[in-house]
């Protein structure tokens, strides 16, 4: 007996499974559907309908598809939203002009004639400049910083003829400053000399430096203030002895007496204030040297027995062999003990150099 019939189930087919998605893009869909990104977008019409209205209009429907698609917002605030975005872009987006016709048929229906006032051109604000502070009189390197904060370009050239090319702001002192305006900001541009220099006259014009004066039978005290009023350095003021074998005493003091017979620079120089000033001086006793007096010539004072002290201050006058260097006696080779030639008189004892030296 055959058995029950059975029907065949079919096998399963097996249901294709959804692709997983990305992370990153869910990440990137939650971003734009968050607060902060629909605020942005309507706060972004009014700012890009004031560039062009058409971008704001083109940013309102950004805004409006942002708030309505897929946000969770209920729907008195979608709505508030939206009406928020047209009226901030209503208020950035200028009126449409009125079309000619219509102007035209608006004073036909009134019946009245309108007078047209001419156009004038607006006139353009002329660019003021600020008035600046007085900077003259201060070290380049402080007025350049000073000006600076205050807003100004500053530049700066030398004020004399010779138009330097100025370096090192702090060896220069402003003497003239000229305010303008170069661009956006005002400009200011100082003209400058050396420090310890005088200002000329006028921008441009030569540096009027002291001239050197008549100094010759002044004495040293009174010469060397004359020549340090200048404006020269007192430790560039030197003194030298007129005559060529003569010496200036030991100390300053002195010879503060002494005369003046020559000078350089001489009368007339100018004088800058790195100068270098040398005076020749003379005993008032002596007198300066003749017939060159005032011209800082080489001269001998009178010296009798050649020893190369001057007859005035000889302290052995008529021994050659004993100076004011070598007051017991000049040394001569050979010389040993008292003996090869004048005895100690002349010779000082017998000093020798082959005693001292290894020349013998």
């Amino acid at each position: 007996m055959p058995g029950p019939h059975t029907t065949p189930v079919p096998p399963s087919v097996p249901v294709p499974s959804e692709p997983a998605r990305d992370p990153g893009d869910m990440a990137r869909r939650r971003r734009w559907r968050t607060n902060p990104v629909r605020v942005g977008f309507i706060a972004a019409v009014p700012v890009l309908g004031l560039v062009e209205p058409r971008l704001g209009g083109v940013a309102l429907i950004a805004a409006l598809v942002v708030l309505w698609r897929g946000n969770p917002w209920p729907r008195a605030g979608k709505v508030a939203a939206t009406i928020a975005a047209m009226a901030l872009l209503g208020a950035v987006v200028p009126d449409p002009p009125k079309a000619a016709g219509t102007k035209a048929a608006d004073t036909k229906a009134a019946g009245t004639k309108t007078l047209v006032a001419p156009r004038t051109p607006k006139a353009t604000p002329k660019a003021t400049t600020p008035p600046a502070p007085d900077y003259r009189g201060k070290k380049l390197d402080v007025a350049y910083g000073q000006a600076t904060k205050a807003g100004f370009v500053v530049s700066s050239h030398d004020a004399s003829e010779k138009n330097t090319f100025v370096r090192s702001r702090s060896l220069w002192t402003v003497c003239f400053q000229e305010p303008g305006r170069g661009g956006v900001r005002p400009t200011l541009d100082f003209a400058v000399v050396r420090s310890g220099a005088p200002c000329p006259k006028k921008d441009g014009e030569p540096i009027p430096w002291p001239t050197m004066p008549e100094l010759v039978w002044k004495t040293w005290r009174t010469a060397r203030t004359e020549v340090v009023a200048l404006g020269v350095r007192s430790d560039h003021v030197e003194a030298r002895a007129a005559y060529r074998n003569d010496t200036l005493p030991g100390s300053e003091g002195e010879y503060d007496d002494w005369r003046v017979c020559a000078h350089d620079p001489a009368e007339g120089a100018k004088v800058p204030a790195d100068t270098r000033v040398t005076l020749y001086l003379s005993s008032q006793d002596n007198g300066c040297p003749e017939p060159h007096r005032g011209t800082g010539m080489a001269v001998d004072l009178p010296d009798r027995d050649d020893d190369g002290d001057p007859d005035y201050r000889d302290p052995f006058p008529g021994d050659r062999d004993r100076n004011t260097r070598f007051p017991d006696g000049v040394p001569h080779l050979g010389d040993s003990d008292g003996s090869g030639g004048s005895s100690g008189g002349s010779h000082g004892g017998g000093w020798s150099v082959c005693h001292h030296t290894r020349l013998c």
